[in-house]
């Protein structure tokens, strides 16, 4: 069996008695120790043993996976000395049907693949359904043949078959779903990923009610990849995801950029501090259970009325001449405090919103037409829950908010260019700048 291992060490405390430690003071020594009530106070506990990792991989197809083996097998017992877990490393794929030997261990890795065998799945089925906790990467949830695992890609992953990927290998910006569990709760509304290839799946993660998206791609990151027949352009990706009848977490990335022609890196899986986060809090938790102090939920208020301020003009978003009716033109205008210029965002699901007009909380923010194209105009429409009144609102690092479009995944804007007073806001393909980022204030 190939395996590493790091396990925290304690020092021997060094020094003997004094030669010169007189008999005399032995003996006092001595009758205080006896002279000591029973109740004295123990001695403090030694420190909780820490929690044990195994990692199972093949290491030897794709460069790119073979890449991210290395450095994951040199990176996690770095971060086990600093952080109190153990770390073992194997190809030996068979210790997953000796339950004896797998019991050891609090948590499993699936570093590149998931097991092949018979008796390899059922005795990873039994380990996770006996309470044992799992992470998995990139490739341990590719297959397109589902249906000779099922319980394992269907019902436990909840993704089905590999259906596309990205490529050339990108970062990616995602969008934190999930901000109160235990491995999200440090992360930020949106962050920075590592360099990935990205997969994504048969099956709806979104309508499982035993999946919790945790973290997706960002609407600012379309077009996701470098070659204009393998990006993605619009769409819902999730990327970190557990199951809520395991303790598990699946992580799509895994997968490094290479120069295949020199067999040479050219990035690495780790280089994500905030991603970083998510992996030591997110084995926290698989390995001990521990809830941490996980953040806040979205500070938006479903009860509250809020105007929107455009970060690129300090203009704020207005249905005009305060009025109601079905088509009226919602735009940009002087902030002026007035109920024209105030929204209430009333949850739907999966993270999405409808914006409600205080002048007429019936009516919501609406793209003109179910238009799915760049410039549409956003005008108010009697709420009926059309995919293209509801927008997901996403905290950005500054504390402002960028907002897209369920049916279309682009973001509210101001029009190219910025525009005038009183022009309409339009959607547009989400791009990062101050034309699509608005302060709330309530």
């Amino acid at each position: 069996m190939d395996e590493q291992r790091i396990t925290p060490m304690s020092k021997a405390p060094h020094g003997r008695p004094r030669a010169g430690l007189s008999l005399l003071a032995l003996l006092a020594l001595l009758l205080t120790l006896l002279a000591s009530p029973a109740g004295a106070a123990p001695q403090a506990p030694a420190a909780a043993a820490p929690f044990k990792v195994i990692a199972f991989y093949n290491g030897t197809w794709d460069a790119a996976h073979i890449s991210f083996v290395k450095e994951a097998n040199d990176w996690f017992p770095r971060a086990g000395a600093e952080h109190g877990f153990t770390y073992t490393s194997t190809t030996n794929w068979n210790l997953l049907a000796d339950s004896t030997a797998l019991t050891q261990y609090q948590v499993v890795l699936f570093l590149d693949d998931a097991p092949q065998a018979a008796a390899q799945r059922a005795g990873f089925e039994a380990y996770m359904r006996g309470g044992g906790a799992w992470m998995g990467f990139h490739v341990a949830a590719f297959t397109t043949s589902a249906q000779n695992w099922p319980w394992y890609y269907n019902q436990f992953l909840g993704s089905g078959n590999f259906a596309t990927n990205t490529w050339g290998p990108t970062t990616a910006t995602l969008h934190t779903d999930h901000r109160t569990h235990p491995s999200t709760g440090h992360l930020p509304g949106t962050f920075t990923s590592s360099v990935s290839e990205w997969y994504s799946w048969s099956r709806n993660l979104r309508t499982n009610p035993d999946i919790d998206v945790l973290a997706s791609v960002d609407p600012v990151s379309f077009p996701l990849g470098t070659d204009p027949n393998q990006s993605w352009y619009s769409g819902d990706y999730p990327i970190v995801w557990t199951n809520k009848n395991y303790r598990m977490l699946y992580a799509n990335f895994g997968h490094n950029a290479m120069n295949y022609a020199t067999n040479t890196p050219l990035s690495s899986t780790f280089a994500s501090a905030t991603q970083n986060t998510f992996l030591l809090d997110g084995l926290t938790w698989l390995g001990t259970g521990s809830t941490g102090n996980p953040g806040p939920d979205d500070p938006i208020s479903p009860t509250a009325w809020y105007s929107l301020t455009s970060a690129a003009n300090g203009r704020c978003a207005d249905t005009r001449a305060a009025a109601t009716a079905n088509g009226t033109v919602v735009q940009q205008y002087a902030c002026n405090g007035t109920t024209a210029q105030q929204f209430r965002f009333q949850p739907t699901d999966g993270g999405f919103t409808r914006i409600a007009a205080r002048n007429d909380p019936a009516k919501a923010v609406d793209v003109t037409g179910v238009s799915t194209a760049d410039n549409a105009p956003l005008q108010l429409w009697t709420y009926s829950g059309g995919t293209n009144q509801q927008w997901k609102p996403v905290r950005e690092a500054s504390g402002r908010y960028h907002f897209t479009a369920r049916h279309s995944g682009k973001c509210l804007s101001l029009p190219a260019g910025g525009g005038e007073q009183s022009t309409a806001l339009v959607q547009r393909t989400c791009d990062g700048s101050t034309a699509q980022s608005f302060a709330l204030a309530g």
